[in-house]
């Protein structure tokens, strides 16, 4: 497996990070050339040559999307009278199989305080909230301190590095629903209100939190912030040989020798992260499929592991990037179990706000739970396609159910047989099915 050293020309959102796995605080912090960005920033740069930075250095972001920072920045209002901004940081990782905001916030949550100041310098925003998700205890803790020491330091409050600007932060805990993944679901919460996504238009830059232009950010795409302001656009693009500038926080779970994640160039293949640094599969296990980038994302096969890990090539492939952090399937795991499994996740954290995603997301899981017991009828399968097409983009109120039923799809398009197998009236002969075991059809993890 392999070595990574990391350094701040190669890895410049986790070479800081300590051997112990120890948080590092205000004072290490600013020895590593902390808070150097924020200094470059609030004391040189006007807030619109910020977001033209951002912009040209082609950051997107890294909450699954992709979409362009600098972009979403732009389409705040540019009217001064409207004083009151904020800014959000979407830290609700609740992606099954995600952790890469986690390790950010636990280990160097200064590097999110600086991030954010920066980006509310470049916004206006004069007060900002880390809206993060509930069982992350330990995060909770370590930023509050970081924000603390940021106060006394004056990197946070009145007049921040004599610049005039003023800049409030504050952490706030969800109450454990995904759906505040989703932004403006997120923005109802942290108000106090069910969190349900909202209507768009209007979109949050210009009506957000409170009724007020609001940004929302994921962790990861805040933490890149410091260094292109310390280091220049033209160095964070020269990071990759991809379309995609700038490094990604990737990795492989599952039964791999190495379960993990690194930070790496985009255009870094998911052969290479399988093999190279989660080691491969454990012995006596065969890879079978993989998700790139959680829970919501379509599986690929074997034949995809060579295709660079950047949003465009998995795009192409039909699956998506997401978070980039991927769970190798084994040949011992059925693909029906499995998928039930993640589609019970995707029913229970349904808001019931829209009727297909409350009611279809339930069906699609009794159906699965039929075919894993074998008693499966014919047209059983038809009907979960159906059930795909009429959850896809544009069918329902939010992307929680296309996203739920992007593994379902999947997984039906390179493993129908399957699913095949749990049809009652074929239970009993594997060979007219392809030869499929009827043990596939129970969970093996």
């Amino acid at each position: 497996m392999k070595t990574v050293i990391r350094t701040p020309e190669t890895h410049p959102l986790t070479w800081r990070l300590r051997d112990d796995k120890q948080p590092v605080w205000l004072e290490e912090y600013q020895s590593k050339n902390g808070y150097a960005g924020a200094r470059k920033a609030l004391t040189g740069m006007a807030p619109d040559e910020i977001v033209n930075a951002v912009k040209d250095s082609g950051l997107k972001g890294r909450g699954g999307a992709g979409f362009s920072t600098g972009l979403k920045w732009s389409l705040m209002p540019k009217d001064e009278s409207m004083n009151i901004r904020y800014l959000l940081c979407n830290a609700d990782e609740m992606e099954p199989g995600t952790y890469k905001d986690r390790l950010l916030m636990e280990q160097l949550p200064h590097l999110l305080v600086e991030g954010m100041l920066i980006s509310a310098f470049a916004l206006k925003a004069y007060r900002g909230y880390i809206f993060l998700r509930g069982e992350y205890i330990e995060a909770a803790v370590h930023l509050r301190r970081a924000i603390a020491e940021a106060t006394e330091a004056g990197l946070l409050g009145k007049n921040i590095l004599g610049s005039g600007f003023d800049f409030e932060l504050f952490v706030h805990t969800g109450a454990g629903r995904y759906i505040c993944g989703e932004e403006t679901a997120l923005i109802n919460s942290l108000e106090g209100r069910r969190a349900n996504p909202r209507s768009k238009p209007p979109f949050p830059a210009s009506s957000g939190a409170w009724g007020k232009p609001t940004c929302v950010n994921n962790v990861e795409t805040l933490c890149n912030v410091p260094a292109i302001l310390a280091n220049g656009v033209e160095w964070y693009q020269n990071i990759s040989t991809s379309k995609d500038a700038g490094t990604k926080l990737m990795g492989f779970s599952g039964r791999v020798k190495n379960p993990g994640l690194w930070e790496l160039p985009f255009g870094t293949t998911a052969r290479e992260i399988l093999e190279d640094y989660a080691g491969g599969m454990r012995d006596g296990l065969k890879f079978k499929a993989w998700q790139p980038g959680g829970a919501g994302t379509d599986f690929l096969t074997e034949a995809h592991l060579d295709l660079p890990m950047e949003f465009e090539s998995i795009g192409k492939a039909g699956s998506r990037l997401g978070t980039a952090l991927a769970m190798a399937v084994d040949h011992e795991i059925g693909m029906v179990p499995l998928v039930r499994n993640l589609e019970e996740f995707f029913a229970r954290e349904s808001c019931g706000w829209c009727t297909p995603c409350r009611d279809g997301l339930p069906w699609s899981v009794k159906i699965l739970r039929a075919l894993e017991r074998g008693e499966g009828q014919p047209g059983d399968i038809e009907t979960l396609e159906q059930l795909c097409r009429q959850l896809g983009p544009g069918k329902t109120f939010c992307a929680h159910a296309p996203g739920a039923v992007e593994p379902l799809q999947s997984a039906i398009k390179y493993f129908r047989e399957e699913f095949e197998a749990g049809i009652k009236q074929l239970f009993s002969n594997t060979h007219a099915i392809g030869g499929i075991q009827p043990n596939l059809l129970k969970a093996r993890w």
